[in-house]
């Protein structure tokens, strides 16, 4: 790769779609911007040395959102009331079911997370994911059995029946 114009122009081109990938992981707006940033700047250290960047990134997202989760920061602390939720600059967020899809893919733990995210909503594949996230083969088709799993026995996706709905 070239110097800071290559860089500048692949920024204005993939951040949109980097920035859907890093909320998937995160599962949080205000995460997945810090998450993008970090990302593209440990990047713009590289980029002399990158042959392909988009993957690159990618890898950078998910190793860094791996490294967050393990950290487990505590900054916040609960509060009694719940704050009002912004409306999500995402389009994929409108509707209660998809509400609930979001939720119960943020209740998984963060490997699965990321092997779903990777695997179904960016619709790589097991060897693109494996080589993304670092690990072999095996470990996510094990992750996505395990992920899946999880998945089909979240009560939120369960489908509404006429009597639930009733109640």
């Amino acid at each position: 790769m070239a110097g800071k114009d290559t860089f500048d122009n692949f920024v204005l081109a993939r951040s949109p779609a980097l920035l859907r990938t890093a909320y998937l992981l995160v599962h949080d707006e205000g995460l997945a911007e810090d998450l993008l940033q970090t990302a593209l700047t440990k990047a713009w250290f590289a980029w002399r040395r990158i042959d392909e960047p988009e993957p690159y990134v990618r890898r950078i997202l998910v190793t860094t959102s791996a490294s967050w989760w393990r950290r487990r920061w505590t900054g916040e602390a609960p509060t009694e009331d719940v704050p009002e939720r912004p409306e999500s600059r995402f389009p994929g967020d409108a509707g209660a079911d998809r509400q609930d899809v979001w939720d119960a893919i943020g209740r998984l733990p963060p490997r699965q997370r990321a092997v779903i995210v990777l695997r179904y909503l960016e619709d790589r594949s097991e060897r693109e994911t494996a080589n993304l996230m670092g690990c072999s083969l095996g470990t996510i088709k094990s992750q996505t059995a395990k992920a899946l799993a999880k998945l089909r026995l979240d009560t939120a996706l369960e489908p509404v029946t006429d009597e639930r709905s009733r109640s």
